[in-house]
């Protein structure tokens, strides 16, 4: 029987028509009026993943008074509304504008309880024929269940799923009943501890339970993977990363693990590294369970990974933001704990060189565009929140976070994160709280450092002015010269000479100019304001450094100093200081003779980039032949497997010549091997990829046999979806992109963006040009339907193979012709993803 009632009623209160989303003034007054928030609820999940997942919810909370409408939001259709109860019985509702009004008549002060039949969108529920994993970060619980979706109404919740036989599944309680029926199992788990809705979660399907205990704790995890040799070989290192992590953030805030148990689910192709859900993190499957032919890179991304969701049970779990406009908190927080959680794992390590490595180019990528942004930002609406989400609250904010764990020291910023952690305890708070709390640590003035640093978009330009025997001189200045504003950070500069370098310390942003001691009296080689691998900005280097750091940069002996100089000049060639020829020449002489493994890897990375990207197309075909063999050289030279898969990577990814690609061939067809390198299931895929599209005269075979022999099945669904983006057919390709209008066909956020990729390869860029304004132009519904990162991933693969002055003026075209109503936030997304492209014509002028 259906008593979800439709109507248009005007309602008295600020309750009554919020409008779509989730908008401040609406959370902003539940949060005032309504509190002990608790949710009972199931759902039912059938064996065909085309048919609903029904459910029903009992929402429990307290209000002062029964004065006003009580406003729960539900984005699912209105019709799937199926049923609402109160204590007295039925009530009608109005559901609306992605919301249900509970009238005043239906409630009373104090407790209430009203129960809804509902059926759930798909949209955040990520549906497979054999599992299905829940992803409602940041406001998308309300498409699957009716809720109070925003941050600061935690809650806690209790949860029954009925799964298909065979299934198991995993959430953030406790498993506490489990009862088979002939149509399948019924699952109940305990109730939780206050979360927000975003962390809620739950996962079901044919998965595999792996157990292990650590230090007289129980772990749990669930995956997919059919290559029992890949989970033997990962699994330990798993297990113990996580306990590591979490003995060090125990130790390090002084809190107790806040969530009882501890269970982690490895997806397939998931849209994130991973998600913090309390009690069930999720992770990219791939990003855990590491192939053999896997970089250090690679190795250190997941202990990072680890070490990042686990930060976060008590960084945005225990301690959540009020709004989304703090979002970055968490994030800052769970990255700066990881970098220092991991370091005792990788002793081998340099971790200030990993730390460069890690943040400044990253953000760097989006901080030069005119698309930044500030790292706190407004919000008014929740579903805007997801395009808050980007390097600059990932990358950026680490950097800055350095800069005040060096203002209030180490021991002052740890003593003042315990104090705010277990003041606000399962619970929300502000940046505004913590900066407050910090601010009486220091006699630095945080509030106009946080305005600058935090407040404000882009970077300061960092200028070497005078070079001398005594002193060298830096003037800062901001770029948008906008009035008052100081970037006061600290400086660790180095000043090369014939004996090295030495590093001086530096404040710089209080006054326009600073003066750094040269302690070595004599007039340096070069001076590098980064060289200890602290600053961040825009810096202009002074002729004479610039032109010795590209002759000698082999020669720079310290790793850091070494790594900021790669930084800073790649940083220089982007804003026409250094041509791009010159730049690959550096890099092409200094890679033979470099030791450091990360090192080798950036540079790898810039080669890569500059051969596809910034080098004139005839350019780049001209110096192909001597690239590969450089790259060859480099592989047979590499003592470690992680460091050969680095070389080998380089070597596939811009392969051009007829030899190269013949052998790639035949280490695809398992006739040759790579000494020193085992290459599992994915290298495999990827090398099958590689070769069709430069359309090899075997290509059609070489995809059919790849399909036929990958034996995990996410792997081999994958593949088979992505391949028509790889057809030497226009037709085919054109038929491809056309389908990705379809949501449906959109739903594996990875595996499109894997196609997109092939789509606008470098080597098809001519032909997918036409693709760039239509995809542009379903930017809004991409991030309507899609998760948080999927807009600005969308963007970069859909413009990074192109370096046409004809696609550049397609882009241009469309941003001029966008209206005053067009949405701010993908308006910066578009320029940020073209910024490469648009700097082109400067950068090849040069």
């Amino acid at each position: 029987m259906l008593f979800a009632m439709m109507f248009h009623a005007s309602l008295a209160g600020a309750q009554d028509a919020p409008g779509p989303g989730v908008p401040l003034t609406l959370a902003q007054d539940r949060a005032a009026r309504i509190g002990d928030v608790r949710y009972e609820l199931r759902f039912t999940i059938p064996p065909s993943s085309t048919a609903a997942v029904t459910g029903s919810v009992t929402v429990r909370f307290q209000i002062p008074d029964a004065t006003r409408p009580v406003v729960l939001d539900f984005a699912g259709r209105p019709e799937s509304v199926r049923e609402v109860r109160g204590v007295a019985g039925p009530i009608a509702v109005t559901v609306r504008d992605e919301h249900i009004v509970i009238p005043a008549a239906a409630l009373r002060a104090g407790a209430n309880a009203v129960t809804l039949a509902f059926e759930a969108s798909d949209l955040a529920l990520n549906r497979n024929p054999e599992f299905l994993y829940s992803l409602f970060v940041p406001a998308r619980a309300r498409l699957a269940f009716p809720c109070f979706d925003q941050p600061d109404l935690k809650a806690r919740y209790a949860l029954t799923l009925d799964v298909p036989a065979g299934w198991e599944a995993v959430s953030n309680g406790a498993e506490t009943a489990r009862e088979q029926k002939p149509e399948g199992t019924t699952i109940r788990f305990a109730e939780t501890q206050p979360v927000s809705t975003y962390l809620f979660a739950f996962a079901a399907g044919r998965f595999q339970v792996e157990t292990a205990e650590r230090g007289g704790r129980r772990f749990r995890m669930f995956h997919r993977e059919t290559d029992a040799q890949k989970v033997a070989r990962n699994r330990d290192a798993i297990f113990d990363l996580h306990a590591s992590a979490l003995e060090w953030l125990e130790r390090y805030t002084a809190i107790p693990y806040p969530f009882g148990k501890f269970d982690f689910v490895l997806v397939p192709s998931f849209q994130f590294g991973g998600m913090e859900h309390p009690g069930s993190i999720f992770y990219n499957a791939s990003s855990l369970l590491l192939d053999p032919s896997a970089t250090i890179n690679q190795q250190l991304g997941r202990a990072s990974l680890i070490a990042h969701e686990t930060a976060h049970m008590w960084f945005g779990d225990l301690v959540t933001m009020r709004w989304f406009n703090d979002v970055w908190m968490k994030e800052v927080f769970a990255n700066f704990m990881a970098a220092k959680i991991v370091n005792p794992s990788f002793p081998q390590i340099n971790h200030e060189l990993r730390f460069l490595y890690a943040h400044y180019p990253g953000a760097y990528d989006v901080d030069r565009t005119p698309g930044t942004n500030a790292i706190r930002q407004p919000l008014d609406n929740l579903n805007e929140a997801g395009s808050l989400y980007g390097a600059i609250i990932y990358l950026k904010a680490p950097i800055v976070m350095r800069q005040l764990e060096m203002i209030v020291t180490p021991d002052g910023l740890r003593d003042g994160l315990r104090e705010y952690l277990t003041g606000h305890a399962y619970g929300n708070a502000s940046w505004t709280d913590l900066i407050t709390l910090l601010d009486g640590r220091t006699a630095e003035d945080l509030g106009a450092w946080s305005s600058a640093w935090v407040g404000e978009a882009g970077r300061p330009i960092v200028r070497t002015e005078a070079v001398g025997a005594g002193a060298v001189g830096f003037r800062q200045q901001d770029p948008g010269s906008r009035p008052g504003l100081r970037w006061v950070q600290r400086l660790a500069v180095a000043i090369g000479g014939r004996d090295g370098s030495r590093i001086e310390q530096a404040t710089v942003g209080r006054e326009a100019t600073a003066t750094v001691t040269n302690t070595t009296q004599r007039t340096p080689s070069y001076v590098l304001p980064t060289g200890g691998g602290i600053g961040y900005g825009d810096f202009v280097l002074d002729a004479a450094s610039r032109s010795y750091l590209l002759a000698h940069l082999a020669d720079v002996p310290d790793p850091v100093t070494r790594g900021a100089a790669l930084v800073t000049l790649w940083e220089e060639m982007l804003a026409a200081r250094v041509p791009t020829g010159v730049m690959f020449e550096t890099l092409t002489a200094a890679l033979p003779r470099e030791t450091d493994e990360l090192t080798v890897q950036r540079m790898l990375s810039y080669t890569q980039q500059l051969f596809w990207k910034f080098l004139k197309p005839d350019d780049s075909t001209r110096r192909a032949a001597a690239l590969e063999r450089l790259l060859a050289d480099g592989l047979a030279r590499a003592q470690t497997s992680s460091l050969k898969s680095a070389w080998f990577n380089a070597l596939r990814d811009v392969a051009r010549t007829p030899p190269t690609l013949a052998w790639l061939e035949r280490v695809w067809r398992k006739t040759e091997t790579v000494p020193g390198l085992t290459l599992a299931e994915p290298d495999y895929m990827t090398l099958a990829l590689e070769l069709a599209v430069r359309e090899v005269p075997a290509w059609k075979e070489i995809l059919e046999e790849q399909q036929g022999r990958i034996e995990n099945p996410d792997r081999r669904a994958q593949f088979q979806y992505v391949r028509p983006a790889l057809s030497a057919d226009r037709a085919t390709r054109d038929s491809f992109f056309a389908g990705l209008s379809d949501v449906k066909n959109r739903r594996r956020e990875a595996w499109v963006l894997q196609a997109l990729g092939y789509l606008h390869h470098p080597l098809r860029a001519a032909a997918s040009e036409k693709y760039i304004v239509p995809s542009l132009e379903l930017l809004p519904e991409i991030q309507r339907t899609g998760d948080i990162f999927f807009p600005k991933r969308w963007t970069d693969a859909t413009l990074g193979g192109h370096r046409s002055a004809s696609a550049a003026h397609r882009v241009s075209e469309f941003l001029g012709k966008l209206p005053e109503t067009y949405q701010e936030r993908l308006r910066r997304i578009i320029l940020s993803s073209s910024d490469d492209l648009m700097r082109l014509g400067r950068i090849q002028e040069r």
